[in-house]
């Protein structure tokens, strides 16, 4: 079970909306960019919820890093805190890349309010022949994907070939890579997409 202090909050108390996120594969639930997300829609009126994945907790515990626990624990330990938190008809769930990925796979079975992606990884690095995209053709629940145009897990060209389900949005980050960073050339900065990203989750949510 998890228990309430390894729940990270950011926003007020009697928020009407809750959104719970989950790390990336390689960072934890207070890396800059989950820092960043949070209090961003913790300014805009949201309540959010942050946790670890069993693996990260072990890194944290004894400084080893190690590979993220297969694909059932991880859909375990979702199931956990969101039983923790009364259900999920209430809450937005997902998170970064492999966090937003396995909320994504649970949304419709536990009947998710909405879901929301942060970088989703629809092949894995270098192989754009392993499409993650199976049950995203047929995903009912509001979903939210925020994606760099120029992600190495998903591009905007690549995406334009996937099926994907009519209840997923797509809102892409101007030359973002896979954590929304663009190129200098560009002309945009991080934080510009970033705070593109944040007002981009805050309306989908507050219209759910």
């Amino acid at each position: 079970m998890i228990e309430p202090t390894e729940l990270l909050w950011n926003g007020p108390a009697d928020a009407a909306h809750t959104v719970v996120l989950a790390h990336g594969a390689g960072a934890a639930m207070d890396s800059p960019f989950m820092n960043v997300m949070a209090e961003g829609l913790a300014g805009a009126g949201i309540r959010v919820a942050r946790f670890e994945f069993r693996y990260m907790q072990r890194h944290r515990e004894i400084g080893q890093r190690k590979p993220p626990d297969g694909a059932a624990h991880l859909r375990g330990h979702w199931i956990s805190v969101i039983e923790h938190l009364g259900g999920a008809g209430k809450l937005v769930i997902g998170g970064k890349s492999m966090g937003g990925r396995i909320a994504s796979m649970l949304a419709d079975e536990l009947g998710a309010r909405g879901l929301v992606c942060l970088g989703y990884p629809f092949h894995p690095p270098g192989r754009p022949d392993r499409l993650r995209t199976a049950h995203l053709a047929t995903l009912e629940t509001p979903t939210l994907i925020v994606q760099g145009t120029r992600d190495s897990l998903g591009s905007q060209e690549e995406i334009a070939n996937y099926e994907l389900s009519s209840a997923i949005r797509l809102t892409f980050l101007e030359d973002g890579d896979h954590s929304f960073k663009p190129r200098k050339s560009s002309g945009r900065t991080a934080q510009q997409n970033l705070e593109h990203a944040i007002a981009a989750v805050a309306a989908f949510v507050k219209e759910l």
